[in-house]
């Protein structure tokens, strides 16, 4: 039983990104003006939302390249599903809610682009005079868990490897 508490945790953490990232996205869909045309000011010259329509991956590229944006992130999900069996909460948090995070982020876009065409984006930054491109809920746990994965890859795991010997 404990051997498949793992995906228990793991499910629970995709699962609640999954959910947010949805209702986020359907919030956004119903609430905000029309796709693309203004922003809803949150915080003047920093913070804003509007509803963008994202026929392409990380900041617009590979518009149009529908096949390629559901098969790439189909092969992620093998290889995140891989590396979670892999893995143990107990001994290996920050990896394991890393590889979590990513595949949450992974299937909630995946879905919009599955049944939409697009993934919806709404956050929008200004950062320093730059705009930031529009974002969502699922990329924002995307960046977080490769962010974690990285560094439990980068400083952990010799850490933990030290602690086994």
């Amino acid at each position: 039983m404990r051997k498949y508490l793992k995906y228990c945790y793991s499910a629970l953490i995709a699962l609640g990104i999954i959910a947010l990232d949805q209702v986020t996205k359907l919030l956004a869909q119903n609430y905000l003006p029309n796709p693309n045309e203004e922003r809803l000011k949150i915080i003047k010259n920093f913070f804003y939302l509007i509803e963008v329509h994202n026929t392409g991956a990380a900041w617009g590229m590979f518009k149009g390249s529908t096949l390629m944006l559901v098969l790439v992130p189909l092969i992620a999900l093998v290889i995140f599903f891989y590396l979670i069996s892999k893995s143990n909460f107990k001994t290996m948090k920050f990896y394991s809610v890393g590889i979590s995070l990513m595949i949450g982020g992974t299937i909630g876009n995946l879905i919009d682009r599955v049944f939409r065409g697009y993934v919806i984006d709404f956050l929008d930054f200004d950062i320093f005079g730059y705009s930031y491109p529009t974002f969502n809920v699922a990329d924002m746990a995307l960046v977080i868990g490769v962010i974690m994965f990285a560094i439990d890859i980068l400083f952990l795991e010799t850490r933990r490897n030290k602690r086994n010997d």
